[in-house]
């Protein structure tokens, strides 16, 4: 920030709260690291001539500000100041980090918009669920994962097992990713970690259900084309059907699964003690209970059974 956005800091120790402070390598100690065992620290590295710091350095206090104390801002000059900065390997400004207990646990760097700083604070002084930034997260990487961005995908779900390192949905997406991957023994040991009450969690009960099916085999494209062939022949064999329903959705093609077993349950609702009403409802859940698949295969068994 500039000599400008420093002085209008240093007008804050005015304050009984004490809220935002300029400090240096020597005060570090008692301004930062003891004062964070009793209310949580920001620090701001900043320097005169970073233009990024002008913008940064103002909209952190407006935010610490309206906090009303649940934090406290410290601004450290660099220029003036570089040891500490060297310490924590600042390797460019601005630099942010937040101390708790006098240790950091939070930070980033460079200009970020107002409503992140506010994130960033809320998450430091508890006021905030890191659940909310961790499922914002899943959700990037369920889309990434939608459009075959593997890597997007991955990324999203281990940003957010860094905010909560046992997020069941977190987990849940990092395991249909080693599955995309072809890596089933990955995706199994990864399930393995899930705690006991996150087991009942529908993206949990998801990816196990993809689990299950892929563990049916798929089959070669000739006896997949045999059973196709079987199936054109005579319509009714219901157990070629199911036999193609479930090498379909062993090989994940979820949609052309579930029209053969409702294809089944239209011509024979209670076929083979109803076995295509206990599998489609599988491949529901493996296709994830929100989803649009799933909603408008719900819809059509529901029209089948009580039409």
């Amino acid at each position: 920030m500039s000599m400008t956005g420093h002085n209008q800091g240093a007008a804050h120790n005015g304050g009984g709260a004490d809220l935002i402070k300029d400090s240096t390598d020597a005060s570090f100690v008692a301004d930062v690291i003891e004062a964070s065992k009793t209310v949580p620290v920001i620090v701001d590295f900043w320097a005169p001539w970073c233009g990024p710091c002008r913008q940064l350095g103002p909209a952190i206090e407006r935010v610490v500000a309206a906090a009303k104390g649940a934090v406290r801002l410290v601004k450290i000059n660099i220029d003036e100041n570089p040891a500490i900065a060297g310490q924590l390997r600042v390797q460019s400004i601005p630099a942010v980090f937040g101390f708790k207990d006098g240790q950091p646990v939070d930070g980033f760097a460079g200009a970020q918009p107002e409503s992140q700083i506010k994130a960033f604070v809320e998450r430091l002084s508890g006021t905030r669920d890191p659940r909310d930034d961790a499922q914002k997260l899943v959700d990037m990487g369920n889309e990434s994962l939608k459009i075959g961005d593997m890597g997007g995908a991955a990324q999203g779900f281990a940003q957010a097992l860094q905010l909560i390192p046992d997020y069941a949905p977190a987990l849940a997406g990092m395991a249909r990713c080693y599955m995309q991957n072809d890596d089933v023994e990955g995706a199994k040991g990864l399930l393995a970690t899930v705690r006991e009450e996150d087991r009942a969690h529908p993206d949990i009960v998801g990816v196990q259900a993809a689990l299950d099916l892929a563990a049916a085999g798929t089959l070669e494209d000739q006896e997949s084309a045999q059973l196709q062939s079987t199936i054109a022949a005579n319509p009714d064999d219901l157990q070629a059907r199911y036999d193609l329903a479930q090498a379909l959705s062993a090989g994940g093609d979820l949609e052309g699964a579930m029209d053969q077993l409702l294809e089944i349950i239209a011509r024979d609702k209670d076929w083979n003690d109803g076995a295509a009403r206990a599998l489609l409802l599988k491949t529901f859940d493996a296709a994830g209970a929100g989803s649009p698949l799933s909603v408008a295969g719900r819809r059509r068994l529901s029209s089948l059974l009580f039409s």
